[in-house]
C-alpha cells in the first residue's frame, strides 16, 4: 500500500483537521467533535444532514454547505459514523423547524439513525428520514428496498436542500426529498479495487484484462465480472439497466451524473458521456444538465457510475439554483 498519509488510523480525524483548517468560514464541528461538521451559518430553517463512512469524498461532508446540507456525521473509512455523532450533529443543526436526514440504505447506518432519532425526540427534536436506494445492480426492481444508496443521494441532497434553504415548510422538503430519491437510477463499473488504509490491502482483486458490473461503492460484489470491453459497449449495458429499471420516453427531460470512482480521469468520463449522450438522444429524451466528474468515489477505485435524474419542472427548477460547498459550487444554470 502507498499513500501520502501518517498513521492508518488516524487518516480521517487529520483530514477533517485539514479540511477545518483549510475552510474555517464555511464549516466547523459541532461540539468541538472532529467528526460532527456543521455549517458556520445555519439561517433559522429545516436543517438538513447526513451521514456515512470516510472513503467517498466529497459524497456525504462535502455536500454540507449553502442550497445542501446544514451538518453531517462522519464515520470512519467504510464504516457507519456512530449514533453519539449523529445526535450530535441533529442538536447542534436544530432550528427548532425538525431536522431532516437522507442516508444511503445501508443497514448500519440506517441503525444508528433511528437510535439518534429516538434520543433526538426526547430532547423535543423532531426529526425525519429519507432512506435513498438508487443502485439498480444490487437488488431487482421487486426488491428495490434492498438496493443501496450511492452517487444518486448528490440529486437527493441538491433538490430537497435548496427547498429547505427557500424555508419550505418540512413537509414540502420531505416530500421533494422522496420524490428526488424515486426518479433516480445508478449504476457502477470498476477496474481497479480499492485500499482501505487501516486494512492496507487490497479489498478484492481484478484481472489486467477484467471488469465488474455493478461493482459497489464499498467494493461490494457486482452483478457481471467480465474481459475489458470498449467503453460504449459499457455505457450501453449500465443504460440497459437503468433504462429497464426508470423507462423514458420522447419529450422526458433528465439531468445526468457522470460519476468517476477516484480514480478515472476525466478524459475517460468525457468519452463514456459521449455514449450516454448518444443512447438519450436517441430516444428523444433532453438532457438539461450534466455533471461530470468525481462526487462519489471509492477511495482510489478505477472506474465510473451513471446515475439518471428524471426531472419535472419542480425537480428542475430546484436542481437549478445555485448552491455552495468548499468542494462543490453551481451557479443558476
Amino acid at each position: 500500500m502507498k499513500k501520502f498519509i501518517n498513521a492508518p488510523k488516524d487518516i480521517v480525524d487529520e483530514m477533517l483537521k485539514g479540511i477545518l483548517a483549510a475552510h474555517s468560514k464555511e464549516l466547523t464541528c459541532a461540539a468541538g467533535n472532529l467528526r460532527c461538521i456543521i455549517r458556520t451559518h445555519i439561517p433559522d430553517k429545516v436543517t438538513l444532514m447526513s451521514g456515512g463512512g470516510s472513503g467517498h469524498f466529497p459524497l456525504f461532508m462535502g455536500y454540507v454547505g449553502q442550497g445542501l446540507l446544514d451538518g453531517c456525521a462522519v464515520g470512519d473509512v467504510f464504516r457507519s459514523p456512530s449514533y453519539e455523532y449523529m445526535l450530535e450533529v441533529m442538536r447542534a443543526i436544530n432550528k427548532g423547524n425538525s431536522v431532516l436526514c437522507i442516508y444511503g440504505n445501508y443497514a448500519r447506518d440506517k441503525m444508528n439513525f433511528e437510535k439518534a432519532a429516538g434520543l433526538a425526540e426526547k430532547e423535543k427534536i423532531r426529526t425525519f428520514h429519507v432512506v435513498v436506494a438508487d443502485d439498480v445492480a444490487s437488488a431487482p426492481k421487486s426488491e428495490k428496498h434492498k438496493r443501496r444508496g450511492v452517487a444518486g443521494l448528490f440529486f437527493v441532497f441538491k433538490t430537497a436542500g435548496t427547498a429547505a434553504e427557500e424555508g419550505q415548510e418540512i413537509e414540502d422538503v420531505i416530500r421533494i426529498a422522496e420524490k428526488a430519491s424515486a426518479n433516480v437510477r445508478s449504476m457502477g463499473v470498476a477496474l481497479s479495487p480499492c485500499v482501505i488504509p487501516e486494512v492496507g490491502k487490497a479489498l478484492f482483486t481484478l484481472g489486467e484484462n477484467e471488469m465488474e458490473l455493478g461493482i459497489g461503492i464499498h467494493g461490494e460484489p457486482g452483478i457481471e465480472r467480465t474481459r475489458l470491453e470498449p467503453v460504449d459497449a459499457v455505457v450501453t449495458k449500465i443504460m440497459d439497466k437503468i433504462l429497464g429499471d426508470m423507462p423514458l420516453k420522447r419529450g422526458d427531460v433528465v439531468s445526468v451524473l457522470m460519476n468517476g470512482l477516484g480514480a478515472t480521469p476525466k478524459e475517460e468520463l468525457y468519452v463514456a458521456y459521449r455514449q450516454v449522450d448518444n443512447i438519450l438522444k436517441n430516444l428523444g429524451v433532453r438532457v438539461f444538465h450534466v455533471y461530470v466528474g468525481e462526487f462519489t468515489t471509492s477511495m482510489e477505485m478505477a472506474g465510473f457510475s451513471i446515475s439518471i435524474f428524471k426531472l419535472d419542472d419542480e425537480l428542475r427548477r430546484l436542481l437549478a439554483t445555485p448552491a455552495r460547498t468548499p468542494f462543490f459550487e453551481q451557479v443558476q444554470l
